[in-house]
């Protein structure tokens, strides 16, 4: 991804615009203890955290941040309650077809990434949908993990790369970080230099393994309806405070 000159709006004045992240990967924990806490049903926390990834993604363009990366539905998800489970599937649908419009005439490229064969047809043919109408818009690129693991991203990207050895396509030799790293779902996208999670648990939970690998981790007590820009800020703030090595001195 190259970065390009951005118009930048409202950006506090304590952030420095050369030192912004290029890339933010969030995993947005806390819908259902949010409306608990409110004695509401949990699957209203999950409305609320949809409205908070928006604004999020608002900000991030507004801010001149060139991706975000969400995670949506891991692989393990499905273990929750089958009521949840359909309704996140619809719920997924429905923004999808609600907002795609809006996404386009704001320049957004989206992009799914996980096992999607295995979501409701329906719902695949509004993520193909999306991406194709969005595939050549200039402006922030918003990557959903659907249905994601990074395990199960690792192991698929050695089963791709043994087909082609097996295929006399590509020598063992020749396998490096760069060729390993184009078998990945996220191939063509830079690694995030940000993750946040929120609702304070200290853990990457099968996110982005591969990827992370350098990535500044910032942990927050918010729940994730509650995580807005002043929140998205603190953890800005926290980010350029930081020296990044990289393993060097």
């Amino acid at each position: 991804m190259t970065a390009k000159p951005t118009v930048l709006r409202d950006l506090p004045a304590d952030l420095q615009q050369e030192r912004l992240p290029q890339h933010v990967a969030v995993i947005m924990d806390g819908n259902g203890r949010w409306a608990q806490q409110r004695g509401l049903p949990r699957l209203i926390g999950h409305r609320r955290g949809v409205d908070t990834l928006k604004e999020l993604l608002r900000c991030c363009r507004d801010w001149g941040i060139r991706a975000l990366t969400a995670y949506a539905f891991s692989t393990e998800n499905w273990g929750r309650p089958l009521e949840e489970v359909e309704f996140l599937m619809t719920l997924f649908e429905r923004v999808l077809r609600q907002e795609l419009r809006e996404m386009v005439a704001e320049g957004v490229r989206i992009q799914f990434v996980g096992n999607l064969q295995a979501l409701p047809h329906s719902l695949q043919a509004e993520i193909e949908r999306s991406m194709e109408e969005t595939r050549n818009n200039p402006g922030i690129q918003f990557t959903v993990a659907t249905n994601y693991g990074g395990r199960q991203e690792i192991v698929q990207a050695c089963r791709a790369i043994a087909i082609q050895v097996q295929q006399g396509l590509l020598q063992p030799q020749d396998i490096d970080e760069t060729v390993f790293a184009q078998h990945l779902y996220t191939a063509g996208t830079c690694d995030p230099d940000l993750l946040i999670r929120t609702s304070g648990e200290m853990r990457i939970s099968n996110f982005l393994l591969w990827q992370m690998a350098y990535a500044e981790l910032y942990i927050t007590d918010a729940l994730w309806p509650d995580f807005d820009r002043s929140e998205f800020h603190q953890a800005l703030c926290a980010f350029q405070s930081r020296s990044r090595r990289f393993g060097k001195v």
